[in-house]
């Protein structure tokens, strides 16, 4: 059994012992510190949180704990049941709550589920916020309501429709062009909450032929559900079989989109940003923000259109913050997570299919031939396990100093520049391991880099 604690959320495998494995005891413990903790942030007032889920086999039994633990903690409860990460996240500033909760665990496995929290902003807390909540939780520093001051439980279910709504009604969503284009398109809902939502917003962008793969949700997933291409074979068999345009694969909750050509090929996650992007930039001049770790190809098509381009430390609530600090028109991270601040501060892959079917429609062309529009990069990713003895912090130290020529960041780590090749050396959190992110414009110059990076280590390790 696995429970991590941490200032990205509370998530582990259901069920064994209480502090083992995510179990109801651990729920109503991380529930009420959440609810203990807003009312720090937002006073000593009744607070109203929004709640939804992905499809996972263990959603409803989590849900049951956690709106019991916020009525018993005094707070009302707005249930919108099965949902999407940015789903939820639109309805906390929508219904004026003071906080949301997504019982999600992402790409993780079935056996895994989370509870992402949100600030009354419909983002995602920060870390110095999460070490205070965590700090609630270990102490056991909550006190729950007398009978009289208990909460209030309220079923919602029009929060997908409202933010497929809103959603159609941004400027740069053409509905008309999309209905015209007449696409065919692939979907995976790898038996989650997409599998509701994604055919509800194509049908309401006017496309009229939709096949479907695994949209039941079950929360039984047919496939490991990170969208990652060798994952995807089944959906890049059926949009060439049945000739469709383009295909659409997202992860449980919602937040991350793949795109398939119609060659049945990967558009590549890295590229999803890249493409809605470039269409942003071509009606609305402005910034972007990636992570250190995602593709140069979103700096490149950034200052063609007069832009400039920021990279953030990993982790979206990083993003978010620097997209606020630059004015940043659009941004996200390269697992594809397209982050539009039109619409709201998540990752959302309603509207990177809304942006980007349109884009499609106006660019007048085949979906692989828009990619081959985009400059060609090949991220590797590597890791290095240290002996227990040595500290992170010396090596990367000590790669700083061999590399004091190139231009190097350290928000996050250590990132080297190389003309248009970088290398991106990240610590663990848990392990003695540095994780090597490497790009350039073939794989395997991509790999030799951080193969060269990896004998330095060794080197810097052996005393040489």
């Amino acid at each position: 059994m696995t429970l991590i604690k941490s200032i990205s959320g509370f998530r582990g495998t259901i069920g064994g012992k209480p502090a083992e494995g995510l179990t109801p005891i651990d729920i109503v413990k991380f529930a009420a510190a959440y609810i203990t903790f807003l009312s720090e942030q937002n006073g000593q007032k009744k607070q109203k949180i929004v709640l939804g889920r992905d499809a996972r086999i263990s959603g409803e039994m989590v849900n049951n704990v956690i709106v019991g633990t916020l009525l018993g903690m005094g707070a009302d409860v707005i249930d919108t049941g099965l949902s999407t990460t940015p789903t939820v996240e639109v309805a906390v500033t929508d219904l004026g709550a003071d906080g949301g909760i997504i019982l999600t665990a992402s790409h993780n496995p079935m056996q895994w589920n989370a509870l992402k929290l949100l600030n009354k902003n419909g983002e995602f807390i920060s870390a110095a916020d999460a070490t205070r909540l965590l700090d609630i939780v270990e102490q056991g520093d909550f006190v729950f309501a007398e009978a009289s001051k208990l909460g209030k439980y309220i079923k919602d279910d029009t929060t997908i429709q409202k933010h497929i709504d809103k959603v159609l009604q941004l400027p740069l969503v053409d509905v008309e062009a999309i209905r015209k284009a007449e696409f065919k398109v692939v979907i995976d809902g790898v038996n989650s909450t997409g599998g509701i939502v994604i055919p509800m917003l194509l049908e309401a962008l006017g496309v009229k032929h939709v096949e479907k793969l695994y949209c039941e949700p079950t929360g039984i997933f047919h496939h490991d559900p990170e969208p990652l291409p060798e994952n995807l074979e089944e959906i890049s068999k059926l949009v060439l079989k049945k000739g469709a345009d383009v295909g659409f694969v997202v992860d449980p909750d919602v937040d991350r989109l793949a795109i398939i050509t119609e060659k049945g090929e990967m558009f590549g996650e890295e590229y999803t940003l890249v493409a809605v992007s470039d269409y942003v930039l071509k009606n609305k001049k402005g910034n972007t923000v990636s992570n250190l770790s995602s593709t140069r190809a979103l700096r490149d098509i950034t200052e063609k259109a007069g832009g400039e381009y920021f990279a953030s430390a990993v982790g979206e609530v990083n993003v978010v913050k620097m997209m606020k600090d630059k004015n940043a028109v659009i941004g996200g991270e390269g697992n594809g997570g397209v982050i539009y601040p039109e619409l709201h501060y998540g990752r959302d892959a309603l509207v990177g299919i809304a942006l980007f079917l349109t884009h499609l429609a106006k660019s007048n062309c085949k979906c692989s031939a828009l990619r081959h529009t985009y400059p060609e990069y090949f991220i590797s990713k590597n890791k290095i396990q240290l002996p227990s003895e040595v500290k992170i912090k010396d090596i990367l130290d000590k790669i700083k100093v061999k590399y004091q020529k190139q231009p190097i960041n350290t928000i996050d780590g250590v990132k080297i520049e190389f003309e248009k090749d970088w290398v991106h050396l990240r610590s663990s959190n848990t392990e003695p391991i540095i994780r090597i992110y490497s790009e350039s414009d073939s794989i395997a110059k991509a790999d030799n880099l951080s193969k060269k990076i990896i004998s330095d280590i060794k080197d810097i390790i052996a005393g040489k």
